[in-house]
């Protein structure tokens, strides 16, 4: 049981450190727009304090940080040039020896809070007529 654990904690770590290596990719002036964008959209949903389907509605809840979340830091690093990438790594792995802080993005909590503003608008609509 403890080896599971311990392959869980690794897991987690990496994605923590491939988001914030994706953190600096999409800041990165020689980034494409196809992997910025898709960076950006995968490190504001890492980084916001609020799920887009929450930790309490069973199995569901993990899902979006087991299968949406690695897939989109999948998608951006296979799309991201080796440069950028390599120079992002070595950024990243400076960020994580200091023990900086992670930055939380504001912004993509009220998106999400916003997409589900209009989920229930669009239910409520849908049954009222």
């Amino acid at each position: 049981m403890k080896g599971i654990f311990g392959h869980l904690r690794r897991w987690a770590k990496s994605l923590k450190r491939q988001t914030m290596v994706l953190w600096f990719c999409y800041q990165h002036p020689e980034t494409p727009w196809l992997p910025k964008c898709i960076s950006v959209l995968v490190v504001a949903y890492a980084l916001s304090p609020i799920d887009l389907i929450p930790d309490f509605i069973p199995i569901l809840g993990y899902l979006d940080d087991v299968i949406i979340l690695p897939l989109g830091i999948l998608l951006a690093i296979r799309l991201m040039p080796s440069q950028v990438l390599e120079a992002c790594q070595l950024m990243a792995s400076e960020w994580e020896k200091n023990h900086l802080e992670r930055p939380v993005n504001k912004v993509a909590a009220v998106l999400i809070v916003l997409i589900w503003l209009v989920v229930v608008a669009a239910i409520w609509w849908a049954y009222i007529d």
